[in-house]
Parts: structure tokens; sequence; C-alpha cells
């Protein structure tokens, strides 16, 4: 990643790392739940956040893993406050199992950061019936960001700290369907591209924080909701595709992150008082970038909105 050092508005590149995003910011008294905590930048974000004091939910599917995890992180900062619970987000029993037992524990969320996901398998569907892909890096997090929601609305409301929801999308999402989101069409095993169907469900993260930033906005509450591009890192993610793996690893010194950069705009947008009060947005290297034009399409994003709730409400 030498070659793309240049930094940004914010001070941050392409090259910055979470720990350098994160130096100096006191994230105690902050609860945070992220998705996906077991592996690849997800494990580096539960880390550096609880470098930074913040108490971490690590929200996994393998509780065994998450286990190991927490306990390496724990060695290396003892006093950090780590708890691990099981969600498996291709599932809505599992997501509402989670929400019910995380707010039956009476413990505060102030960042729900969603950052699980899978990248181009073969056609398969989730339990629920749904194209994988979707259900998974879609529906799962926005089913789990409703159930938890009033949650982070209370905690904001009673700590007096801005609350922040954090969707990791990826470039992927300008590489989609002609129509963008196919609604009709979701199941189409047909039709399934493995690669454009990634690409939908990562603008679906980016069509969700944006109509959930106006929803807010328009409550009135103080809660942010943005999406983001980590990089293009070598991580398990492209496991379906051998050679593409391969070929990553190859070359992956000059033109890929490692997961301490890849995680870093997380870290950035979760954490940095440079965000606060921002809501809406895309960021991409730990400054605010550029989506695509479908991503900002308010009509699709209300459409996909109301989609996304009959479809979570009637499984």
């Amino acid at each position: 990643m030498w070659i793309f050092g240049r930094k940004g508005e914010s001070g941050f590149s392409a090259c910055s790392t979470a720990e350098e995003v994160s130096r100096g910011i006191d994230g105690s008294g902050l609860t945070a739940i992220v998705t996906g905590a077991s592996s690849g930048i997800g494990t580096e974000t539960t880390r550096v956040l609880a470098m930074c004091g913040v108490h971490v939910i690590m929200a996994v599917r393998n509780v065994d893993s998450g286990r190991k995890v927490k306990e390496t992180i724990v060695k290396e900062i003892p006093d950090t406050k780590i708890d691990v619970m099981e969600l498996d987000l291709g599932s809505f029993a599992s997501i509402r199992k989670f929400a019910s037992e995380y707010n039956s524990l009476g413990l505060p969320l102030n960042i729900l950061i969603n950052n699980a996901g899978v990248m181009a398998p073969p056609f398969m569907l989730s339990q629920e019936n749904i194209e994988l892909q979707f259900a998974t890096n879609h529906l799962g997090h926005f089913l789990l960001t409703n159930l938890l929601l009033d949650n982070m609305k209370k905690t904001a409301r009673e700590s007096q700290k801005e609350g922040r929801i954090v969707n990791l999308s990826s470039e992927g999402h300008r590489y989609t369907y002609l129509e963008g989101i196919r609604f009709d069409k979701i199941n189409d095993s047909s039709s399934y591209y493995s690669i454009f169907a990634y690409g939908q469900s990562k603008l679906a993260n980016v069509l969700h924080a944006n109509e959930l930033a106006r929803r807010l906005k328009e409550e009135g509450v103080a809660i942010t909701a943005n999406s983001l591009h980590p990089g293009a890192i070598a991580t398990n993610l492209l496991r379906h595709h051998g050679f593409i793996e391969g070929a990553v690893n190859w070359v992956g010194k000059y033109f890929i992150k490692n997961i301490p950069q890849g995680a870093a705009t997380t870290c950035y947008v979760a954490l940095h008082p440079q965000v606060k009060g921002v809501s809406g947005e895309y960021f991409a290297d730990s400054n605010i970038g550029k989506a695509s034009a479908l991503a900002k399409d308010a009509e699709l994003a209300k459409k996909l909105w109301d989609f996304s709730l009959k479809l979570t409400e009637s499984k």
C-alpha cells in the first residue's frame, strides 16, 4: 500500500492503521457490538476498540473461535472488557435470539458495527430461503439494527453521548445488476451471478445506512449511520475463489491493505471526534468518499427499506 499514501482532509490515508486513527481517543464508558468479530478486520476492530477502553461484545457465529480471539486480546490488553455472544446473520431466529438476550442484559449500546459478511459464494439460500449474500450481508444486519435501535436511542438519551451505526460496504457496491437491487429476482438462481449478487448486497448496505440516517435525523435522535469501504484486503472472504485469492496474496504487498489498515476506516467512523454529527455518508481510507449514483438514490433507499421490513417481518 506504499503507493497509496496520500493523506486526505482527515489527516489519514489508505496506509493509516486502526491504531493510528484511534490514537489518543478515550472510549471508556462506551459499549460496542461488532459482528463477525472472530476473524479478519472484525478481530482487529475489536482489539483496537478494546485498546481505547470500549466494552466490546463480539457477535460471532462460532463461539469457540470468538473465545480464542478474546483470550488473545485479553493477554495483550489485560484490563480490557470483552464478551462473546453467538450470532448467525444467516438466520433470523438467531438474530432475534441475540437481540433479545442482549437487550435483557440491561447493557447500553453506543456503537453498532455491522461488519460480518460473505463474498461471492455459489448460489445458496439462508435458513429463511433467501439468497445468502443478500440475507447475510444486508437483511441480517437490517433486522439486527432494528431490534437494537430502541436500546441505542435509550443509551444516547441517558448518556448524552452520540450513538454510531457503521455499515461495512465495499467498492463492490458499484458492480451490481443493472437495476441495482433486483426486488423481483432476489432468489432467481438461473440468473444468479455471484459477483453482481455481492455488489447488490453491498449497495444495500449503503442504501440502508442512508435511509436510516434520514429517519434518525427526522426523529431528532443523536445517532448517526454511515457506510464505508474498508479497502481491498486479503481476508477469508475470498475463500470461494482460490485463483483470485492466490493472485491477491502474490501482489498484495503492493496494492492490497493489510488487516490493521483494513480496520482503520471502521475505527475512524466508529470513534473519531471528526465524525461527530456526520451521518448518511460513505467513507473510504478514513475520509468521506463518493458512493455510486445508485447508492445516492433516496427513492431506491426507501423502496429497499420497505422491502427489507416486509421480508424480515414475514419470516
